[in-house]
């Protein structure tokens, strides 16, 4: 299958999270990703457990497959000159390292321009390149200093980050839709770009309607707990056995919810007729409705609103969200072997891309690789040892050169 980025050749320097999960997506759309690791330890993540599975660490597992991983030491020679020559071939470059440390290595932006000028050179820092290049970028820091830990939390006063790095993941998703922009402009001029992503950056986007009521009004937003700030009820209430969320987003779906309670005469109450006027009331609001939900189980309210167009559903852990994904026929999971369907370890069940594409869709080819588990391939192929079209610079071992079995 001719997959979208069929051809794409990325360099990838990215380490951690945010470069790696940008690249992973990539190489789901068939980009040939070559992971550039230190010899010896390789990305942090490949440290960082429990879980592990099978000796590995399960956070690199998450955002590393369908790529190839090539072991080097930028301070050798010989290594530093592949890595110059993968530059040179590449249609695509990310990385994340503190602003200046690829260009210590004569990696920069610049430099790889003068290599390459078709290249795509996608950067993501944690505060830019400007005053606060020497900040480290850490995904709590940035949601403490970014503003999101002011609006997450039970309570005012008692700031709580996010269960997941979610500023790394949404600064890849940037990213990579960076790149893709970037490699789309490319094919209408020839010349490629620099493409920048700052964690800060991405949270304050990411906020939306809490970013846009602060530029455009100076309301400074506090912590609302399970809340909403401007729709009601839009929160976590209590029934007989568990949490519930109940997300009403307008007056019908309210009136609704007061039938399914059978408390009809909520919905034409002065304090409850219109979101404002339940948004001003949502203390007494809660209330009334807490004391119907305590009645039965979520899992029997859910079955009473459901049908009559009432969002609402449990608070469920991961097992259940799984369950959920797989009961509505979403197919979360993809099993990985090796490239030749074999492997020395055990099938590996990560997420699926959520990206579904009707001709095209995402592929799942390669485990997550070990630590330099390509090198010798890619060695050979960089040190021109491995036969690759001269006319095509961005070809690569995945489309014109023999397989790692056959390297010298």
């Amino acid at each position: 299958m001719n997959l979208p980025l069929s051809g794409v050749l990325v360099a990838d320097f990215g380490r951690v999270l945010s470069a790696p999960y940008a690249t992973m997506l990539l190489a789901d759309l068939g980009a040939d990703v070559v992971k550039v690791e230190r010899p010896g330890t390789g990305d942090d993540t490949r440290a960082w457990g429990p879980p592990h599975v099978g000796g590995e660490a399960t956070y690199f597992l998450s955002v590393n497959r369908n790529k190839r991983s090539i072991a080097l030491d930028l301070r050798d020679p010989a290594d530093h000159a592949r890595a110059v020559e993968l530059v040179r071939r590449a249609d695509v470059l990310v990385e994340n390292f503190r602003p200046g440390t690829m260009a210590k290595y004569g990696l920069g932006y610049e430099e790889s321009k003068t290599l390459n000028p078709r290249l795509v050179y996608c950067s993501v820092t944690g505060f830019g390149t400007g005053p606060g290049a020497e900040l480290p970028g850490y995904d709590l820091l940035v949601q403490a200093v970014g503003g999101l830990m002011s609006v997450t939390g039970p309570a005012p006063g008692e700031p709580v980050k996010t269960g997941v790095a979610l500023v790394d993941v949404l600064a890849g998703l940037h990213a990579a839709v960076g790149v893709l922009a970037a490699l789309r402009e490319r094919d209408a001029t020839g010349e490629g770009q620099l493409v920048e992503v700052n964690l800060l950056s991405t949270l304050l986007s990411s906020l939306v309607n809490q970013s846009a009521g602060y530029t455009l009004t100076g309301v400074v937003p506090g912590i609302l707990g399970n809340r909403h700030p401007s729709i009601a009820p839009y929160e976590v209430l209590t029934a007989a056995d568990r949490p519930l969320v109940i997300a009403v987003g307008n007056d019908r779906q309210f009136a609704a919810l007061c039938r399914g309670l059978d408390v009809p005469q909520l919905a034409t109450d002065s304090r409850f007729a219109t979101n404002s006027d339940r948004v001003a009331h949502i203390d007494v609001l809660a209330t009334e409705l807490t004391a119907r939900l305590r009645h039965r189980t979520a899992a029997e309210w859910c079955a009473l609103l459901t049908p009559l167009g009432v969002p609402c559903g449990p608070v469920n852990d991961l097992a259940g969200a799984f369950r959920l994904a797989d009961a509505l026929g979403l197919e979360p999971r993809t099993t990985l072997t090796g490239p030749d369907g074999t492997d020395d370890g055990e099938p590996l069940d990560l997420v699926a891309n959520p990206i579904g594409l009707s001709r095209t869709p995402p592929r799942y080819e390669r485990r997550p690789p070990r630590l330099g588990e390509h090198t010798a391939e890619l060695r050979a192929w960089l040190d021109g040892r491995l036969p690759h079209r001269s006319e095509d610079r961005q070809s690569s071992p995945g489309t014109d050169a023999p397989g790692a079995g056959e390297a010298g």
